[in-house]
């Protein structure tokens, strides 16, 4: 078998190695199980850094896909809401209650 053939071959078990842990991955996310999913994280990136190590993906690619595996987790983890600042009629943010407003009502500086 050709060097060329054996390294292709190779490579194309890595890349199916590397959807399946991220299809697993995202898969634990999905169904809510977020502690596992840490667990799984730094395994999946090893497995990342190691493709790239050996010349199966490239450096930007991997670090691309690590970045995004890690922005789900933390969006997965995240339960705060964005926040819902009630508006006024005009379109203009209602103030925050316990905040001071910028133009004090006393006139000083």
């Amino acid at each position: 078998m050709r060097n060329s053939q054996r390294k292709h071959l190779h490579n194309l078990s890595v890349k199916s190695r590397l959807r399946r842990l991220k299809k697993n991955y995202r898969a634990l996310l999905a169904s809510g199980k977020k502690g596992e999913a840490v667990k799984l994280l730094p395994g999946v990136n090893s497995a990342y850094d190691k493709a790239v190590k050996f010349g199966v993906l490239h450096r930007s690619a991997a670090n691309r896909t690590k970045s995004r595996l890690s922005v789900a987790l933390t969006r997965a983890a995240s339960t705060v809401s964005i926040s819902t600042t009630p508006f006024s009629p005009a379109g203009t943010p209602a103030p925050c209650p316990g905040t001071r407003s910028r133009i004090s009502s006393s006139g000083g500086n």
